[in-house]
Parts: structure tokens; sequence; C-alpha cells
């Protein structure tokens, strides 16, 4: 994200494309130009922003947008169009991205007017869409002036704020192909939008409460349309769960600081230990339940207005099962002005802000869906009539080191694109099963769609398929081919098969692994570097069709070279799902490969019947219904259990998020090592001794965290050959504790080391790295428009 508060790619602009700095001029007095625009330029306020600019230059002629692009005539002196053109690069709007400008020099025509013409469509081309972006200051201001028309208007927006991607249905982004078509535009609104000197001309989504969306509450079969902010914040004063319709989809709201509250939203939503996101008023508030940075600070007020992860305060009004058993809390602020509202008054200043949906079901945000799915959750729903286009969750952002570190890629940020550089085949590339996004890669663009979810239930899967249509329809194009996970189990490989089937388009499949240092190094624009990547995680489908996950790839400098150059020592998985959701099953797995036979009165046998100590041994012997990995993420597991930080987990990771936890708050670490390479042996003898000594947790766990550093570090520096880079990716390089220490470890050696800044190293960001991959196998095998 840049440091003036636009999006990631905004600061990226340069990167992208480095557009020439010469434009064609004229040895006449008076020239005319036309130029073309590449980019985010449209839902951006680009086109007032021309105008304006073309005004305060005295300059005549006229722009508009196609489907790609933003295309200016220009005419006046010489000297005022080469400022012009300048300055159309260095005070563009900021929410926008130039990839590209051009300038040809055209016969004057004595025009005396600056217009803003018609869009028009131009066969084949796309235009980039900008995602949804937090009310600005100016609205702010107007939506607590009682004097201004738009006083507390719920849906206050201008060219520099608002909804985008939610509400668009088509391209170019013009009124009728936004789901604000069906809101007609009132005398005042209608002036506002065709004056070129007001902030509002041209933007799609502009309203008042004369001509906008109403909200209205529906609580008990009854629906209210009048005073309905008051009733909705009734409803949370009562330590009641309302259901709230944002820009992207529904949030479960209630008092944050409110013990039943939580507890009874928990029970409904069947999510007994995951944390809940927490919206505070400001950063005021925020700062009253965590600790934050100035970095963090700017993050909260981000335009894409993400959940930032904090510390939590040991000591705080929140409720204390908003985040139970870890250090940190999500907090978010009002990005819309329904939020805004809500606050007025006497409502509580701290709110949980969670997903609007059933653990493990996609987001609901239809109204007629919401009051199905939502019924047995929510005790009110406080909804507006304007369609939801494309739903979109909240992302997540950490900062570690006083870097970005994204967890989850949506809203605010979704769907700009990462640039490739080089052009090629349109490819889908489906992600993972977990935390899925899918990549559309057409031209030189990967766009990776927001954050889906799990793809366990049958309603996912739909969401899933609806979204690939909604973005190809968008950007109007078919898949050339489609990228899987080599996984056979995984839906997204089987929805890709039979998609390929029916559509008759090549699949074709990528290791788990390859495909996560794929992604890193496309969005730092390595693709032909050689790097070695450290991908850990907890389970990917390995290339022996046993369970990788604690891997050092040797990739490049060829995208599809790719070598395993070392990895963790293997063990058996008892139980497949079973144990990743028992890692007390894990750690007695590992204890029995380590060669410990005196596990009695150890946390993790205590934490096992009687029977599962039967059958665990039987599995560790004979490896009946066992499969061999080498998962990272399954040793922060064991290890979690064997010093009795968690034996049973109900979500992904929940075991080595608290280990971390537990690692962070160490005064000092116990001295432990690996054995040769990443050998867990001598790790885990330590560590039972330890706990059999009563030595701290925390100082083994913190000592856990170390060791892995060291060893990961050591390995590295043996069997890395040909390049002085690194890369970290996979869902545990989220543990910022261990990013932080083998960060230093390897740059202490001389490594350059390459982190994930535009998409999570979670299976998140997994669809970018396929999406290139398919590219390059496209290039390899003849697939599509290659050139």
């Amino acid at each position: 994200m840049g440091a003036d508060g636009g999006p990631a790619l905004t600061t990226d602009a340069a990167r992208i494309h480095q557009p020439s700095d010469t434009v064609v001029t004229s040895i006449d007095s008076t020239r005319r130009d036309r130029i073309i625009v590449r980019g985010i330029v449209q839902g951006v306020g680009f086109r007032p922003f021309v105008a304006r600019l073309a005004s305060e230059l005295d300059l005549s002629g006229f722009c508009g947008n196609d489907d790609s692009s933003v295309f200016i005539e220009v005419e006046g002196r010489q000297a005022d169009l080469d400022l012009f053109a300048q300055r159309v690069r260095s005070d563009a709007p900021s929410m926008s991205v130039i990839v590209d400008l051009t300038a040809e020099p055209m016969p004057a025509q004595g025009t005396n007017d600056f217009r803003i013409v018609e869009s028009v469509h131009v066969d084949g081309a796309r235009t980039l869409i900008s995602p949804d972006v937090a009310t600005c200051a100016d609205c702010l201001r107007e939506f607590g002036d009682p004097s201004d028309r738009r006083y507390l208007h719920p849906f206050v927006n201008c060219t520099n704020c608002g909804p985008r991607f939610t509400v668009i249905t088509e391209l170019p982004y013009d009124r009728p192909f936004t789901t604000m078509a069906d809101f007609p535009m009132c005398a005042q609104c209608r002036a506002e939008y065709r004056d070129p000197a007001d902030r509002r001309f041209h933007a799609q989504p502009i309203s008042c409460h004369d001509c906008g969306p109403r909200i209205f509450l529906e609580q008990d079969g009854i629906r209210i349309d009048a005073d309905v902010v008051r009733h909705a914040q009734r409803v949370l004063r009562e330590g009641l769960i309302l259901a709230v319709k944002g820009i992207g989809g529904f949030h479960l709201v209630c008092d944050a600081t409110n013990p039943d509250a939580v507890d009874r939203l928990r029970e409904r939503k069947h999510r007994p230990d995951k944390p809940l996101a927490v919206m505070a008023v400001d950063v005021a508030a925020a700062r009253t339940i965590a600790t934050i940075s100035d970095r963090e600070a700017e993050l909260l007020r981000h335009p894409a207005r993400p959940i930032v992860l904090l510390t939590k305060k040991q000591r705080c009004d929140l409720a204390i099962g908003i985040a139970p058993g870890i250090g940190e809390l999500g907090v978010l602020l009002p990005y819309t002005p329904l939020h805004q509202l809500l606050f007025r008054g006497d409502t509580p200043r701290l709110l949980v802000m969670t997903s609007g949906n059933l653990s493990g079901e996609p987001l609901c945000f239809d109204n007629d869906d919401a009051r199905v799915r939502l019924a047995s959750i929510a005790d009110a729903f406080l909804m507006h009539d304007r369609t939801i286009a494309v739903p979109c969750e909240d992302s997540v952002l950490a900062v570690e080191a006083g870097t970005d570190m994204p967890i989850r890629r949506s809203r605010g940020f979704a769907p700009l694109p990462v640039a490739l550089h080089r052009r090629g085949p349109v490819v889908l590339a489906v992600g993972a099963e977990v935390k899925n996004t899918f990549c559309l890669v057409r031209e030189d663009f990967a766009f990776c769609s927001s954050h889906l979810g799990d793809m366990g239930t049958l309603e996912s899967q739909r969401a899933f398929e609806r979204s690939v249509e909604q973005l190809t329809t968008l950007h109007r194009v078919l898949p050339e081919l489609v990228v899987a996970d080599d996984h056979p189990g995984y839906s997204t490989r089987q929805w890709a098969q039979r998609y390929c089937d029916v559509n008759d388009v090549p699949l074709r499949t990528a290791q788990h692994h390859h495909a996560h240092v794929a992604s890193l190094l496309a969005e730092h624009d390595r693709l032909d570097t050689r790097v070695l990547g450290i991908a850990f995680d907890g389970t990917g489908y390995g290339c022996d069709s046993s369970i990788w996950g604690g891997e050092l790839l040797t990739v490049g400098p060829d995208i599809l070279q790719v070598e395993r150059a070392a990895h963790l020592r293997s063990f058996w998985l008892p139980g497949g799902d079973a144990a990743v959701r028992n890692p007390a099953r894990v750690a007695m797995a590992l204890l029995h490969e380590a060669g410990v036979a005196d596990i009695d009165g150890l946390p993790c046998t205590d934490a096992l019947s009687d029977d599962e100590r039967v059958l665990l041994a039987s599995q560790s012997s004979t490896g009946v219904g066992c499969v061999r990995t080498t998962s990272m993420g399954r040793l922060f597991d064991g290890v979690a259990s064997l010093l009795g930080v968690r034996h049973r987990v109900t979500y992904e990771a929940q075991a080595a998020i608290e280990l971390e936890t537990l690692a962070a708050s160490a005064s000092s670490a116990t001295e432990l090592a690996f054995g040769d390479g990443l050998d867990f042996a001598p790790l885990l003898r330590g560590l039972v001794d330890g706990v059999r000594s009563g030595e701290s947790r925390a100082a083994l766990a913190l000592g856990f965290h170390l060791a892995l550093a060291n060893a990961t570090a050591e390995l590295a520096s043996r069997v890395v050959t040909g390049t002085d880079t690194i890369g970290l990716t996979g869902g545990v390089f989220q543990n910022r504790l261990l990013v932080r220490l083998l960060r230093a470890e390897l740059q202490a050696k001389g490594f350059d080391v390459l982190t994930h800044r535009l998409v999570p190293a979670n299976d998140g960001g997994l669809s970018l790295g396929q999406a290139v991959l398919g590219r390059a196998i496209a290039r390899r095998d003849g697939i599509g428009a290659t050139s």
C-alpha cells in the first residue's frame, strides 16, 4: 500500500509500466493532441479531473471513456499541452492507476470549450475496475452537517469514494451498468452529476435522500421504515444480534463489550473459537483495546479500510470471547455511511463485525437469501434495497517490521490486477480448497478474485462458479487454458475438469508448493529469476503422492523449472483430516517417528482417550490409515499439543496461532535444535525433556521458533545454488515471529529475502501462482495467443 493512503498498486504504477516522458510536439504555437490513458481510470473521477485540468490551463477539446481507456483530445498552446500531459500523470486522482499514457499530434480544429462526451464501445477492449473505497472526508463532512441536503444520508458518496466493484454489472463503468440504474437521479443530483466543477461530476453511485436507495429494518416479521437507525441501535443496546447489509455483503453485528451477546453469536454461528473482528468508531477507540503503531494506524484509515491485526491489550472492555487464546485482535474502522449511522448516539463504541454466514458457508449478500440463511442467527435485519452485484468479504492485513503483510485480499483491493509485463492467452486458475480465490489472466494482467473461502460445501462451490462467470463476463473473455491444483480430490480440480470437458478447453495442473513460489515471484516481478523458495504450509499434494508442506524448492530461471532441494523429515499423518482436527494425534505420530518411547504423562498423551492411544499406536506401527507427510503446519500442531497449548482445533491453524502467541510472551528461550537438515527428532526430545523438567512453556515455544529459523537458514545456505534470492511463502509464513527470525538469519548470511506484499502467503494467493505457471505452460505447449 502507498504511504499516501492509496491502494498498493497506486504506488506500484511505475513498476507496472514506465511510460515515455516524450509527448510529440509541433512547431506551431497551437496544436491538438490525442491522448490515450490506460489503467484504473474509470470510477475514480478521472474524466472530471481531466476536464478541470483542461479548464485551468485554458485548453479546449473533449474526453471520454471507452472499454479500456480514457481518450482525450486537447488543443491549445504547445507549452500548456506539454504541462497538461505532465500533470495528467503527476496529479491524477489518488485512486487511479495509470498503466500507460500515449500521445500523438493531430490537426488543430479551432475548438473553444472542453467537454466530457459519451462513452463508446470498442470491440475486444476492457478497462480495469476500481475496488470499493471508504467514505472520504468531504462526504463525511456533508454527512455530519445538519444544513447539508445529504445530512445522515446512508449512501453518501462522490467520485473519490463509495462502492465500485460491488455495484458493477457491465463495463464501461457508467450508471446504466451498475446496480444504481434502478434509482433515477433527482434534478439536484443530476445537476451535480453534469457539472464539471462539482465533486460528483460523473459519480455513478450518486444519490441523496430523495432519489437514493432506502434502508429498513425487519424484526419478528415486521418491517420498519421510520427511525430505522434508532431501532437498529436499540437492538444492539439490548444485547441482540443484528444482520447488517453493507457494500459487499452482510455482517453479523453485536456489542463487542457484551459477553452474553458475543457468546450467543458464537453459538448460533457455529464458531466456537475463531476470532471475531471488531469495528471501532475511530482510532482512539481502537487504542483502548489494542496497541497501534503509526503504520497500523495508517492502515486502519486507509481508503480500503481493511481489518488490521493488532496486539491486544491485556486489560480492556472487550468481551473475553472476542479472540480467546491469542494475543491479537482484528480491528477495522467504519467504511460506509451506514456504519457511521450505527455509531451515532449512545451505541457501543466497539461492535463485533463478522461475516454474515454460518461457519463454512459463503457470504450472504442478497436480502432474500439472508432472511433464510441468517434466520437462526440474527434477531433483526438492517437492510437496503440496492442490489450487490459482486459479493466481497473484508480484507485482512498485518504489519511486520513496518511492512504490510496481506492475510486476506478482498474488499478495497480486489479486483486490482497484478501486472505480468507479458501478454499471452486467457488463463483461468481455480485456486485451492481452503481460503479460495481464483485468478483470471488476460493480456498482461492477472486479476485475483475476492476471497471466497473454503470449498467444502455445495453452497461454496456454487458461489465459486457464479463468481467465475461474473468475472469472465465483465472481462468478456473465455479461458483458453484452465489450471488446477495437482490434488485429485480438490473440488476446484473436479470443477475445472467438468468445465474443460463441457467447453473443450485444455486443463493443466500445478504442484501446490511450486504455485506458492510462482505467486511470490509474480508479485515481485521476478518470474525470470532463479530462487530458492521455502514453502511451509499445512498440506499440499506432492509429486510422490504424499502430503508435502515443509519444502525447499529451487525454481527458475524458467518458471517451469523446479527441483525439490530439501524438506522436513517425513512422518506418518494418522487418519488424514482427523489428525488435522486433533493436534494431539499429530504429536503422538511425531514422537513415534522420533523414537520417543516414554510418552506417559505428557500433555498430548493425557489429552487422548485409551481407544485413541491404541488406534494411534497401531497406525504408527503399520501405516494403515495414514499418509506420509512433510507438513510444517502439522509440526506446529504437534508441538503445540506436546506443550499443552491446544489438543483439538475448531478452525484452521488454531494450534499454531496459539503457539505463536505463547512464544511471543516469553522473556527467554530454551535452547533447542533440529538434527541434520530439518530432522525434528532431536528437537522433540529436547521439548519432552523441557516439559518433564517443568521449564516454562513460553520459553519452550520461543525455543522452537528459534530452532526452526536457525535450522531452515542453515539448510537453505547449504542447498541453494546459482542465486542469492530466497523467497518465503506458504501459510506458515503468516507467523510473523517466524518470518522475523528467519528473515534476520537469511539476511545475515547475505541473501535477498522475498516475502508477500500484494497477495497472501497462504492459499489465498495460490491462484496467482497457478495462473503464471499456466501462462508458461501455454507458451511451452503452444496453447492460445502466446505472443
